[in-house]
């Protein structure tokens, strides 16, 4: 049986707990042990070396160097990262070496909650398989990424809350590998009423069993 740790805290906006347990209920679906902790103190464990997939549910917090240590090797050695929002780049905002293995880091959500669209750019790739661009409503990220990333889908910013980024095509979905690992992002989910979104739900959970070796 294939094993999957949560860890799960930082800012209570983004509904950590809450996204904790629904996450944990996708990966159980799908035959999953599910372990949930609250601590970003679970990194540490050496433990995390034979898990199949780790999915932080963490916004802004700290990490401390020997729990970012042993999470990167971690995921070097193998084990798959995923992760949604902010609650993935979001998270450890002084740590450039949990930003290398992310792939991307976020910046600014220009007009906070607003409609936008998601744009397919791999139609083809398992992950996107049958979901086309479709619209959205909440927080448009703009992120600084990593051009090693195969991005997947985008959004284009209107420009309307900040003019300078009119135009700008911005990477929300992607898969990348650190090492042995796998790692997959999703910019979408910012309150957990958005896993009601199917297209949402199933980039995601496509994408945490991608990364899960």
């Amino acid at each position: 049986m294939r094993e999957a740790l949560i860890v799960w805290g930082g800012w209570s906006g983004h509904e950590p707990e809450q996204g904790a347990h629904i996450v944990a209920k996708m990966l159980r679906e799908h035959d999953f042990k599910v372990y949930i902790e609250n601590t970003t103190e679970a990194f540490a464990d050496p433990a995390i070396a034979d898990m199949s997939l780790i999915v932080p549910i963490v916004t802004m917090s700290k990490i401390e160097k020997e729990e970012v240590e042993n999470l990167t090797a971690a995921v070097r050695g193998g084990v798959g990262l995923a992760g949604y929002h902010g609650c993935m780049c979001d998270a450890f905002r002084d740590s450039v070496d949990y930003q290398f293995m992310c792939g991307g880091q976020w910046v600014a959500h220009p007009g906070n909650i607003i409609d936008y669209r998601v744009d397919v750019a791999k139609p083809d790739d398992p992950i996107m398989q049958g979901i086309s661009s479709f619209p959205y409503r909440s927080e448009q990220y703009y992120m600084h990424v990593d051009p090693a990333n195969e991005v997947l889908a985008t959004t284009t910013f209107s420009g309307e809350h900040a003019p300078w980024t009119k135009g700008v095509v911005m990477p929300v979905v992607w898969k990348r590998r650190h090492g042995e690992g796998r790692v997959f992002y999703s910019s979408l989910g910012h309150v957990t009423a958005e896993f009601g979104v199917p297209e949402m739900k199933t980039i995601l959970e496509r994408g945490m069993l991608w990364a899960a070796r």
